[in-house]
């Protein structure tokens, strides 16, 4: 956090050790950001396709280069263990060279029309300022920045003030790789003061946005007043649903990955665990040995799962929601000293108690029965959010009704996966707008331009 000089105290999570400062960027710097970045985009779009597409390629293989360094700089920032580090890193590798795959292939389309011809074009949208958080900081950068800067745009990002220096390396790295100066810059600072700024700014034409919902409220309704272009992916509150048909030895081993992979501090955290009541008990002795196996401890030991949280305020939120007298089914262990721990928790609960209902962002699930199917819907759709979620069993047409009666935008059927590049990810209701990476992942970054000519001789 901000120690009140215009810097920004970076620490790490696992050992409450400084281990850097960052300076802020003013509201008058995000202007002359702003500026600077409008007369290199110019320029950008102006760029052969082909060429602006090996650009980013050549910036993927630097990325590559220094995958070690970037994943050590994710686990000193943000606690990752090593091998989540290592994924992040080459996540964002991944997405540059999918999106330099789409800059050649950003067509438009003829269509048939009386007396001409009609064809569309989509340009880009010009700066596009976006605003990341610290639970993922080098993916969902990546996530608009790739796409954006493939389809022309330049790029303002603005990382959370916890985890902002995988996101500075990343800039410097994508000079060295040859973009140009300008192109995509990096504006740490502070949510009110530097994403205020940006948010505001009427040179950006586009704000994509992760985080809070209520933050994410807040940008929308400073979009409106500039009709300006928003991207926003919010809160979730996920459903594990386990059917009594499933295979639960299969689904009790995954089920610690879905809620405490990055220690929880995920909108996908498949937090609600519905198991349907003929197997809940038996479903829970399964799962229990699972969570105490899932090994807690110092990031940089390749055998562990789940390091810390990302801070002392995070973890005094997380354990708001855990009371000593809390019905805990299962409490892993944490380390002790210093370091922001929290063990894996499982509690019992009721569709209705706020465990069941409100965003944790953290290592805690509740476990709920439910009796059949209908009733699984019922619970899995009684929250504001939807994301994300998985449902568990062997039949397929069971798989099917209950994929499309539950209200989220990514589920997954005997798996835990929400997010793969190829494919586009959103949220309904107020878990957010928009989707972001797939196919289609660069025309969300620029506008469709109609051009009717007309082919009628003259008199």
């Amino acid at each position: 956090m901000s120690n009140g000089s215009h810097e920004l105290k970076i620490l790490n999570p696992a050992t409450e050790e400084v281990v850097a400062t960052v300076p802020t960027t003013s509201p008058e710097e995000v202007d002359a950001a702003v500026r600077r970045a409008a007369g290199a985009q110019e320029a950008w779009a102006a760029v052969a396709p082909g060429d602006r597409a090996r650009l980013l390629r050549r910036f993927a293989d630097v990325v590559d280069a220094h995958l070690p360094e970037l994943a050590e700089l994710e686990l000193k920032e943000a606690g990752h263990p090593l091998g989540n580090a290592q994924w992040e890193a080459g996540n964002v590798r991944d997405l540059l060279h999918y999106a330099a795959g789409g800059v050649e292939r950003l067509t438009g389309t003829q269509i048939p029309v009386a007396g001409g011809l009609n064809i569309t074009v989509q340009e880009p949208l010009g700066v596009v300022a976006v605003i990341a958080p610290w639970n993922f900081p080098m993916p969902i950068a990546a996530w608009g920045t790739a796409p954006a800067l493939a389809a022309g745009n330049a790029v303002l990002l603005k990382p959370a003030e916890t985890t902002p220096l995988t996101a500075l390396r990343l800039a410097a790295l994508a000079l060295e790789a040859g973009l140009p100066e300008n192109l995509f810059q990096v504006l740490p600072g502070e949510g009110p003061v530097t994403g205020t700024a940006l948010v505001d700014h009427p040179g950006v034409a586009k704000v994509v946005f992760t985080g809070s919902t209520a933050t994410g409220r807040q940008i929308a309704a400073r979009c409106a007043a500039q009709t300006k272009r928003l991207t926003l992916e919010l809160g979730g509150k996920s459903p594990n649903i386990v059917f009594a048909d499933a295979d639960l030895e299969a689904a009790a081993a995954a089920a610690p990955g879905s809620f405490l992979d990055n220690t929880g501090q995920d909108c996908c955290a498949r937090s609600r665990i519905l198991v349907q009541r003929s197997v809940y008990d038996r479903f829970l002795e399964l799962l229990e040995p699972a969570v105490k196996a899932f090994t807690v401890g110092d990031p940089a030991d390749p055998a562990t799962k789940m390091g810390p949280l990302i801070s002392a305020a995070q973890r005094e939120r997380v354990r708001s929601y855990v009371p000593e007298d809390a019905p805990a089914a299962i409490r892993g262990e944490a380390p002790a000293g210093k370091g922001f721990w929290y063990p894996a928790t499982v509690l019992e609960g009721r569709p209705g108690d706020r465990t069941a209902v409100e965003e944790i962002f953290g290592p805690v699930a509740v476990a709920i029965p439910f009796e059949d199917e209908a009733d699984a819907v019922r619970i899995a759709n009684a929250t504001d959010y939807g994301l994300s979620g998985s449902l568990w069993t062997r039949d397929v047409g069971r798989a099917l009704r209950v994929s499309r009666a539950v209200a989220a935008g990514n589920l997954s059927v005997n798996s835990h996966s929400s997010v793969r590049y190829w494919t586009p990810f959103g949220g309904f209701k107020q878990s957010g707008l928009g989707r972001e990476l797939g196919p289609d992942a660069l025309t969300a970054f620029t506008e469709t331009k109609n051009i009717f000519i007309s082919t009628e001789e003259s008199k």
